[in-house]
């Protein structure tokens, strides 16, 4: 008998699947709506993709104005995890990001920062045109005002995005309870 794949299409995939953080930085804490709840989010996905190690890649939308990425954040990132500053919303189509963006061989990306409706917005809607999945973690993006964070998730979705959560990512590309990485991951979510 062949060997079937019996998961559905719509879950991650270890193997298939890396993290992008989009523009998590200083000058955004002020006035972001939930801002602690973000960094929170993101930083339980980045620790936790480091658990199971897969790639992490990091935007800092044009840093000399804006800040470097959180503090909280960078402590929690895995070794290897890229950081890629840009000029553009989106993060695809800068050099350097499309380069790590290649080399990592993913087929799918959760994807998560700020904000919801313009940067996380137009670099997931530029994953869909490269034929990638991407998986948004809605307790790990917002924007200024609640109303774009949702009009933002409501439009990826529409556009062939899936929205997850970081807790839910993390435990589609788990599969199983009882591994070390089990433990280590559900010591994150408490």
């Amino acid at each position: 008998m062949e060997d079937v794949e019996t998961r559905h299409a719509a879950l991650l995939r270890r193997e298939d699947t890396g993290l992008i953080l989009v523009d998590v930085q200083e000058a955004f804490r002020p006035v972001i709506d939930g801002f602690d709840r973000v960094v929170a989010n993101c930083g339980l996905l980045a620790e936790g993709f480091g658990v199971l190690g897969r790639p992490v890649l990091v935007s800092e939308q044009y840093p000399k104005g804006l800040g470097r990425i959180v503090a909280e954040l960078v402590e929690r990132l895995p070794e290897g995890a890229q950081t890629v500053e840009k000029l553009r919303f989106s993060a695809c189509g800068v050099d350097a990001f499309d380069e790590a963006l290649a080399a990592a061989g993913c087929a799918a990306w959760v994807v998560a920062g700020i904000e919801t409706h313009v940067c996380v917005n137009q670099t997931v809607h530029d994953l869909l045109a490269r034929g990638l999945d991407a998986h948004v973690a809605a307790d790990a993006v917002s924007s200024r005002t609640a109303e774009n964070r949702a009009l933002g998730l409501e439009k990826m979705a529409a556009d062939g995005a899936r929205i997850t959560s970081a807790e839910m990512a993390l435990f589609e590309m788990l599969e199983e309870a009882g591994s070390a990485e089990f433990k280590q991951i559900s010591k994150l979510v408490r």
